[in-house]
């Protein structure tokens, strides 16, 4: 054992312990740690977004170099503290829905080009998507599976007829298929989770107590 004379591991290491203290109940050493990182989250975040964000991209242009047609976003930025004020707290609307609008018109075509297009031009088996799978013999039957779990999805998600006989068949398997994906997207999380705890284990076991390398 090699224990770290680092103050900087210790207080690394005795934050990870609190907050794990909370797997026995709440208590004063996980309030203090998390208050701790929410403090400093917030404090790397105004720090980063002020001097990598509003310094470069607002404010030196506006009042360095001089160019005044910045002044419509500092304003329209400026409106966001009126939050603070009751007699124009309404104008904080305007720049949440700047925002919104901006977000929502710029993702919707990034999010259809890739959860939508690319899935549909995934369902068709064409020469050039078959070799890039390098399924070999095995292409075909895993084409005509992802073939027929996006038609019974789809038919799953058809309210404007009853499901009932085929319709009502494809369906149920549909359901199967959406229970799958979520399953995966599930266990893809707790695996995430899983890393994260291995991370800390080991940083525990390493750099602070030196058991393991």
């Amino acid at each position: 054992m090699n224990i770290s004379l680092d103050p900087w591991v210790w207080i690394s290491a005795l934050c990870t312990i609190a907050i794990f203290s909370f797997l026995w109940r709440d208590n004063p050493f996980y309030k203090v740690a998390e208050h701790v990182f929410v403090g400093v989250a917030n404090g790397w975040a105004v720090t980063f977004y002020w001097h990598n964000v509003l310094m470069p991209t607002l404010f030196d242009p506006l009042f360095r170099q001089g160019q005044l047609l910045f002044i419509i976003p500092f304003i329209i930025g400026m409106l966001y503290l009126t939050r603070f004020i009751p007699r124009v707290s309404w104008l904080v609307r305007i720049p949440i829905g700047i925002s919104m609008g901006y977000y929502v018109g710029a993702s919707i075509p990034a999010v259809s080009q890739a959860l939508i297009i690319k899935q549909i031009q995934g369902t068709f088996l064409t020469p050039q998507n078959f070799q890039a799978w390098h399924a070999g013999n095995m292409g075909v039957v895993w084409s005509v599976i992802l073939l027929v779990g996006v038609l019974c999805t789809l038919s799953y998600f058809y309210f404007s007829k009853e499901h009932k006989g085929v319709l009502g068949t494809t369906s149920r398997i549909g359901i199967i298929f959406v229970m799958i994906g979520f399953g995966a997207a599930f266990g893809y999380t707790v695996m995430a989770r899983i890393s994260l705890l291995i991370g800390r284990i080991q940083y525990l076991l390493g750099p602070w107590l030196g058991i393991v390398d």
